[in-house]
């Protein structure tokens, strides 16, 4: 089986820090080689991988100022699609920018819905519905003016996170600094319940960074340690007494959650989108509706066996179970 795996270039792949859709990207690329398939990965010049890379782009536009995107992107494109006939399937992981080159290959194409971001998009998906087998990466995100060919979670390598058994008194906020995912809700929560609260992650919202943020940051009660990665990344998810996702749109997955679990830490998220396909309440952690009710909710963290959170991941959130389910996936469409 020959795949090309076509990765977004906004970041690296497998990201140096930030880069949700790359990591995915690059987990499945190296699980499926891991497996004998024959993969190629389309991504950037930088990029890692132990299957081909095939690149024409020079950097991750998001990294070097110089990359003009929309030009790059299709470019990109096109390198894979002049190809096409080279493969059994196309795996396209960068969005639906891919469609438009789908009917003019026969090549079978599969592409990852990484978050029904808006009605908007619908028009870039809907048309080729009976030509590209979408996945879905939860069940709340499925749009239901479209097809699927499955709902396939989003996995991570549990080695790649250390358990820690204890963690610690301080809560934990770790994504991108913007509205959509509620620091300014870990923050009032954190002073409710007199704990110290870390921010990691990517300034993503400068306005809303500078106005809600930034003015309660001390360095003592409230830190912020940027985009955490590596080692650090491994350790600030584990010494934590919960991570609060107290997000404010219908978050497709959540990496963080997972990984958070992964590494024995609870999980208090507002109870939307795929939250309740991921935290099992009262388990792995809690589903609450507003900043009250997360307060209460961090008053009973000690309840959560934090043996469970990592059990949890293991058995529905590896990458090997993402890695069988596509695989699956692949062969019944290749057929």
């Amino acid at each position: 089986m020959k795949i090309a795996m076509l990765a977004p270039i906004s970041w690296r792949t497998p990201p140096r820090h930030y880069g949700p859709w790359e990591l995915v990207t690059s987990l499945l690329t190296e699980a499926l080689v891991a497996r004998g398939v024959d993969v190629t990965l389309f991504a950037t010049a930088d990029s890692l991988t132990s299957g081909t890379l095939a690149a024409v782009v020079p950097a991750p536009y998001s990294e070097d100022p110089s990359i003009d995107a929309k030009v790059w992107e299709y470019r990109h494109l096109s390198h894979l699609f002049e190809r096409a006939d080279e493969f059994d399937l196309i795996h396209n992981q960068a969005d639906f920018p891919a469609h438009a080159f789908a009917n003019l290959v026969k090549t079978p194409m599969v592409t990852t819905i990484h978050g029904f971001s808006s009605e908007r998009i619908l028009p870039m998906y809907a048309p080729w519905q009976d030509r590209v087998h979408y996945v879905a990466i939860s069940d709340a995100d499925r749009h239901p003016g479209l097809r699927y060919a499955a709902t396939i979670h989003h996995g991570i390598r549990m080695e790649d996170f250390a358990f820690d058994a204890k963690g610690s008194d301080d809560l934990l906020f770790f994504g991108r600094i913007h509205p959509d995912k509620g620091a300014a809700e870990a923050i009032a929560t954190a002073r409710r319940t007199g704990r110290r609260l870390l921010l990691a992650g990517i300034v993503q919202d400068t306005g809303y960074h500078e106005r809600e943020v930034a003015p309660h940051i001390d360095g003592n009660t409230v830190i912020y340690d940027g985009p955490v990665g590596g080692d650090d990344r491994v350790r600030t998810l584990g010494a934590a007494a919960a991570l609060l996702h107290l997000i404010n749109f219908d978050e497709p997955f959540g990496l963080s959650v997972a990984e958070a679990l992964a590494s024995g830490t609870p999980v208090i998220a507002t109870r939307r989108g795929s939250m309740p396909e991921l935290i099992e309440h009262g388990v792995t952690g809690f589903l609450v509706e507003n900043v009250d009710q997360a307060v209460e909710a961090v008053e009973r963290i000690a309840e959560i066996d934090r043996v469970a959170c990592r059990r949890a991941v293991i058995e529905r959130f590896s990458v090997e179970r993402m890695a069988d389910r596509y695989l699956t996936l692949y062969r019944e469409i290749i057929g």
